[in-house]
Formats: structure tokens, sequence, C-alpha cells
């Protein structure tokens, strides 16, 4: 991914340099063809097209800002209850990921979305020991989470 992008910045720039003109706008123009270059000669690349992996990124980022939001909201219901009547657990999360950046940042998204903590991960990468604040209610929510991380997380990761 990292040369498609060097070789697109390189056809932005030489197509700044050939039409003499030094501007933003020349570059992006540039940008673009190399972009349209670089898609039409993608299948010479081992790596897919990086505007794929740059869209999963962005998916992803906005999966874990809407995962976060609903979460939180059924925090601070929880908790902003006139009685707290949590029953808070531990569970163990199965998960179909592979490699070790995979696992950790399936780790990471869970962990940073309110009520749920990954504690650990087993020595072959296959279950997350998850904390839980209210295990009948949320234990749900962090599963279906987890799936959905899992499979935004397989767009970024493979090809």
């Amino acid at each position: 991914m990292s040369m498609q992008v060097l070789i697109n910045l390189f056809i932005g720039f030489l197509w700044m340099f050939l039409q003499d003109d030094w501007s933003v706008l020349t570059f992006a123009v540039g940008y673009l063809f190399g972009l349209l270059v670089l898609f039409i000669l993608r299948r010479f690349f081992n790596d897919k097209f990086y505007i794929f992996t740059i869209n999963a990124i962005i998916n992803l980022t906005l999966i874990f800002m809407y995962e976060l939001f609903v979460s939180a909201i059924l925090v601070m219901r929880k908790i902003l209850a006139r009685r707290i009547d949590i029953k808070p657990g531990i569970i163990a999360m199965e998960t179909s990921l592979e490699s070790d950046l995979e696992v950790t940042l399936l780790a990471l998204l869970v962990t940073l979305t309110p009520g749920s903590v990954v504690m650990e991960v087993s020595e072959d990468n296959n279950i997350l020991y998850t904390h839980i604040m209210d295990i009948p209610e949320l234990s749900f929510a962090v599963n279906k989470s987890k799936v959905r991380f899992e499979k935004a997380i397989k767009k970024v990761t493979r090809p």
C-alpha cells in the first residue's frame, strides 16, 4: 500500500512539473490522474488498491464511533438510574481473527467502548476474556460490537 501512495505522489509531482504550474490545484489534478493510472494498473500490485484500504479504515472508524456512542448511552442509562442494579462479570469471547495486529486492534476497540474491558487474550489468540459492567444487558451489545469490529478489521487488514 505504501508503494502505491508513493507512486501516486510521484505522479502528482511529476504532473505539476510537466505543467510548469506550482499550485495545489495542479498537484490535485495530477494526484487524481495518478489515482486513475494506479487503478488501471492495480492488478500488477501485490496489495489491493490503497483507496479501498483507506475506505475500509474510514468505515472502521465510523463503526467505532457509532458503537462508542451507543455503548456510552447504555452505560449512562445504567449509572444514572435511581437504583444501580448491575451484575458485573467476565465472559470469554471467541474471535475468528488470526494475526496479532488484528487481535490487538479488536481488544483495543472493545476496551475503548464503555462498559467493557478486555482483561486477557488467550495464548492462541482465539479467546478474549472481557469484563463487562452488566452481564445481562451489555453482553449482547458487546458481542454485537465484536462481530461488527471483526468484519471491519478483516476488510482493513486482509487483501
